[in-house]
């Protein structure tokens, strides 16, 4: 490329290649275009550019905790972003290309989200967007965030979001960064006043604790706390952290100070696995369940990845009972039977739908079977979902939703226990499934079933609500809003 002196005597001067924002980019380009999540597409990033030579490209600890911050922060506000960037843009914001606003919005994440300094913030955006835009559009980058700078993000909500007493749901989505519909859905179903909705969306907006379970029989949450803290002193490259005692689960151990899981051996080996202490705690509340005659013959009917599955199988073999685990799409079958490898008691993955069961009716004693769903439970670890989920994705689910159940329903004997599963908390994908279903059974007088009081199996854990079903909120339990129905079967 010429380096000969442009008009006006400037010469031109390569762009600085940042690899910390470069990464960051290319895993909101892969968000974007493939519809993939970030805590699927960032990992895989982070650990080949820490195998290079910093000198090549290559990022330390603190270059990886800084592009992750710059990908689950952008990713968290991005409804928000957008629209302070639509503020400062002279077009309707659809006709920004797509790569230009990751760029916009990776900038404003510098600007009003983190604590680098404006001049810094703007001067790497720039730099960033020459490297992957081009000079000219790199031109339109830096006169957008010339603008942004005019304000931090308070003053830009003040601007951007109706006072509360106008509107509070649009108040609430602009400031805490969630669509409308999402608030309301999520305030439908947790109640209370803008308190409990507020206290709610800010726990959505912080980055949640890696959290392992301790898989009963092949180790105990004392040695992985050990192997934690042993790792972590005498291990070299990526490091587990410092272990902290889950909340409420006793397989449950906390990752401190965001801890890198896969550093250690137990996790590698399947004796412990990473899994949300609210997973954990659905799974040992079916185990829990009070049961009448014969105990041995379990069922995951919806089980990938398999993290409930391994739990529950290790569960079940205390007992001597054999778990079943149905996932109908082949790949995550095979996920379910590695997480599952090791486990000291019999057990067997099928590929199968599960509302068209391979087994007979009556087979089980326990039946789980965690529906698909939205999500909405879980996004502080997939802050895009709320972006990308939409009113009429909570329809779709709905038909898949109730026959799951039923046929749950169906595989479970009579006086056996089924739970009904959801990392969602929208009432339409929780109560409503349940009623409707139930509903239907008793009118036509085939299968029935009984709700059971779920609350007295978690000992201990506070705020369970009016019951008999169980809905945990990440501001009351720090953990995913993990929805729980124990049904027993009568008939």
């Amino acid at each position: 490329m010429s380096t000969q002196p442009r008009r006006g005597g400037n010469r031109y001067r390569r762009p600085r290649k940042d690899p910390v924002r470069i990464l960051a980019f290319e895993a909101l380009r892969a968000v974007d275009e493939r519809d993939a999540y970030a805590n699927l597409v960032l990992p895989p990033l982070l650990r080949k550019a820490r195998e290079k030579d910093p000198a090549h490209g290559g990022l330390d600890a603190r270059d990886a905790a800084l592009a992750t911050e710059l990908v689950y922060g952008t990713l968290r506000r991005q409804g928000t972003y957008d629209a302070i960037i639509a503020e400062c843009v002279d077009r309707p914001l659809r006709e920004v290309d797509s790569p230009v606003l990751d760029v916009l919005s990776l900038g404003a994440h510098q600007l009003l989200g983190t604590r680098i300094p404006q001049h810094a913030a703007v001067s790497a955006t720039v730099e960033l967007a020459r490297v992957v835009l081009g000079d000219g559009r790199a031109k339109f980058v830096n006169a957008v965030l010339r603008r942004i700078t005019a304000d931090d993000l308070d003053g830009w909500l003040d601007r951007i979001a109706p006072p509360y007493d106008e509107d509070p749901e649009e108040h609430l989505a602009l400031r805490h960064a969630h669509p409308r519909w999402v608030v309301s859905a999520l305030w439908d179903a947790l109640g209370g006043g803008r308190e409990d909705i507020t206290a709610l969306l800010e726990a959505d907006n912080e980055r949640p604790e890696v959290t392992l379970a301790a898989r009963p029989g092949r180790i105990t949450a004392e040695e992985l706390s050990t192997e934690v803290e042993n790792t972590s002193a005498h291990g070299s490259g990526t490091s587990p952290g410092a272990a902290v005692p889950g909340r409420w689960s006793p397989y449950a151990v906390r990752l401190a100070e965001g801890g890198e899981p896969g550093a250690l051996d137990a996790v590698r080996e399947g004796r412990a696995g990473v899994q949300d202490e609210g997973s954990q705690l659905v799974a040992l509340a079916l185990a829990a369940a009070p049961l009448e005659g014969a105990d041995a013959r379990w069922l995951d009917s919806c089980a990938g990845p398999g993290g409930k599955a391994a739990l529950l199988g290790a569960l079940a073999a205390e007992r001597g009972a054999a778990l079943l685990a149905s996932e109908k799409q082949p790949h995550r079958a095979r996920l379910v039977a590695r997480a599952l490898a090791g486990n000291p008691g019999p057990w067997a993955v099928v590929s199968a739908d599960g509302t068209r069961p391979a087994w007979a009716p009556g087979s089980f004693d326990r039946v789980l079977v965690d529906v698909p769903c939205t999500g909405l439970g879980a996004l502080r670890r997939r802050p895009e979902a709320r972006w990308r989920r939409s009113p009429e994705d909570v329809a779709g689910f709905a038909p898949l939703q109730r026959g799951l159940l039923r046929q749950a329903l169906e595989s479970a004997r009579v006086g056996g226990v089924v739970a009904y599963v959801t990392c969602s908390p929208h009432l339409a994908e929780t109560r409503a499934v349940v009623d409707d279903v139930l509903r239907g059974l008793e009118k036509e007088g085939t299968t029935a079933a009984e709700p059971v009081d779920a609350r007295p199996l978690l000992p201990g854990v506070p705020e369970l609500g009016e019951g008999p079903d169980i809905q945990l909120w990440p501001h009351l339990h720090g953990t995913d809003a993990m929805y729980l129905a124990l049904l027993r079967r009568t008939a």
